[in-house]
């Protein structure tokens, strides 16, 4: 998994680097904008975690989309973007999702009795984003210094889990106790192609009807990792 991580980055980073490249920089446009695709990848975290609910294993996230780069000062290198895309985020844990009469029924799982070869839920999105845009970029620079920061509101659309281990394979589809909206803050810096991200969710993963032993799971979501803009 992280080497084929590694290797989706080095090709976008190849990309956007031949995109640059080909840039015909004799005509130039004064009335330019940036960034209007975005590629991500990401390291998945939760946050708030249950007694005894712990991660193992790479938890990732994949995320795709389209922004509307629009400058609000004459140098232009000031801008708010809107945009809209896709987004897929697994959570590897301990955490056993079963189906029962009232809905899911929600467990840590005790590894010194119960062995785990896998154990996750996935969540998959419909995301808007927002953000507050600064770059040192002119009309003939296309490698620049950005700070990114913003506000981003998705909608999930389907949602799994899966468990497989000693006791058997229980898997899960649309699970009706995750929360639809889902949104956080975002924040992007870097320079040229590699950009460190990292969004912050606000409210919980799952809704009130979760619960391990009487108490609701209150987990929100964390991710860190790369986030590449392409022209």
């Amino acid at each position: 998994m992280k080497l084929r991580i590694l290797f989706i980055c080095f090709i976008l980073a190849s990309i956007n680097t031949v995109a640059q490249q080909t840039i015909d920089t004799t005509n130039v446009d004064l009335r330019y904008r940036e960034d209007q695709f975005y590629i991500g990848v990401t390291y998945n975290l939760i946050g708030k975690k249950p007694k005894d609910v712990s991660q193992s294993g790479f938890s990732s996230g994949f995320h795709f989309g389209f922004i509307r780069d629009m400058p609000i000062n004459e140098k232009r290198n000031v801008a708010i973007g809107l945009g809209l895309g896709l987004s897929s985020n697994s959570y590897n844990q301990n955490m056993l999702i079963e189906p029962d009469t009232n809905g899911y029924h929600y467990s840590v799982i005790d590894e010194s009795i119960e062995s785990i070869k896998k154990n996750k839920f996935t969540t998959y999105l419909v995301e808007a984003p927002l953000e507050f845009r600064w770059r040192t970029s002119t009309a003939k620079d296309y490698k620049f210094w950005r700070i990114y920061t913003g506000f981003k509101v998705g909608y999930v659309f389907y949602s799994s889990s899966k468990y497989r281990g000693s006791l058997g394979t229980i898997k899960n589809s649309n699970l009706s106790d995750i929360n639809k909206l889902q949104y956080g803050l975002t924040f992007s810096a870097g320079y040229s192609t590699w950009n460190f991200h990292v969004y912050y969710g606000l409210n919980p993963l799952f809704k009130n009807s979760a619960q391990i032993n009487g108490e609701a799971v209150k987990m929100n979501s964390i991710k860190i990792g790369l986030m590449f803009y392409i022209l």
